[in-house]
């Protein structure tokens, strides 16, 4: 099986040979739009802080090199300036044209498509957290609107990334914090999972996969995540979910989970068999050689503080353990 079958094999679990996974010689590739934006590089300006636009106009700071930082200041900084507000033109076929030679250059890849969040992480950037979080709940009609143009931008990107023969698109959106989602699960239910079965929905007629990040702890809204469309769910902290409350929402749908070991609870223990034991745990309640999980890698090891071996051990566990025929009865 080449990495493409083994990936489609463990959305579909029928049985991939292997562990589907994202390190070494990983069975991803990705590839991004270059549609013109009004993104910038990281730029010094002094006394250790650091400042960049995103693609949306949002300014962003940090006071490190290395860090993502923070939103300084949203795009949109009054409610009124909403309907004003020019989105970058994602609708354009010849901005993807490097997606599709990447395609063509890895056709044995899983290709994803790249896209920066669905309608809560786009919109809750333009009008900087906090904000966000009060409008939400004082001026809903306009967030409602600010959230209909966001989604016209989001299916424009859909339609190119698939005409283009991407396998899936990937979003990130960090909905919870350590102890609860950002938003009510109600709330939730009522504004966002119509606008994420919309997105899920059109992927699928296109052909193609959705494959979501998320930090903190969503299980309030994870069954409607599932029942929005939502094929994998990516996780970096799969212990703050349980990973037998992930094991049970597969025994009622095909959900692939994407995690690497605890980066802050397993990882940290800095425990060669804890991390190798934390890595056969998700191989053998959520993989057990059917497909349904992919073995991930943090990528960031500098800022969990934490030398490379401690994910090597897990990589070896994975790599070692993820095999078929050691499920095989």
């Amino acid at each position: 099986m080449d990495s493409r079958e083994i990936v489609q094999r463990t959305l579909d679990f029928s049985g991939p040979e292997r562990v589907a996974r994202s390190f070494g010689n990983s069975d991803f590739t990705w590839g991004y739009c270059s549609t013109k934006t009004h993104a910038t590089d990281w730029k010094e300006v002094g006394g250790g802080r650091w400042e960049r636009y995103d693609e949306w106009g949002n300014l962003w700071a940090r006071i490190d090199p290395t860090s993502k930082g923070e939103v300084e200041k949203g795009a949109i900084e009054d409610i009124d300036g909403i309907a004003s507000f020019e989105f970058p033109d994602y609708s354009r076929p010849e901005d993807y044209s490097c997606v599709r030679e990447a395609r063509d250059k890895n056709p044995d890849k899983y290709f994803i498509g790249g896209v920066p969040g669905f309608t809560f992480n786009i919109a809750r950037k333009l009008r900087k957290l906090e904000q966000y979080l009060m409008d939400i709940l004082l001026e809903p009609e306009a967030i409602s609107g600010l959230h209909d143009k966001v989604d016209v931008v989001i299916h424009a990107m859909i339609r190119n990334y698939a005409a283009c023969g991407v396998d899936s698109i990937m979003f990130a959106e960090d909905w919870g914090t350590q102890n609860q989602t950002l938003l009510s699960p109600e709330l939730w239910r009522k504004e966002f999972f119509p606008r994420t079965k919309s997105h899920c929905d059109l992927a699928h007629k296109m052909g193609i996969k959705v494959f979501m990040h998320s930090c903190g702890q969503i299980e309030a809204i994870v069954p409607g995540l599932i029942e929005a469309g939502i094929d994998v769910l990516q996780f970096d902290q799969p212990a703050l979910h349980g990973i037998d409350v992930l094991a049970s929402h597969q025994a009622m749908s095909k959900i692939t989970f994407w995690c690497p070991v605890d980066i802050q609870k397993t990882l940290q223990t800095c425990d060669e068999m804890e991390i190798r034991k934390g890595a056969r745990e998700m191989l053998d309640k959520l993989w057990k050689g059917r497909g349904g999980f992919i073995a991930g890698y943090y990528g960031d090891n500098e800022s969990i503080g934490l030398d490379p071996k401690w994910q090597d051990f897990a990589c070896d566990e994975f790599t070692k353990n993820g095999l078929r025929t050691r499920y095989a009865k």
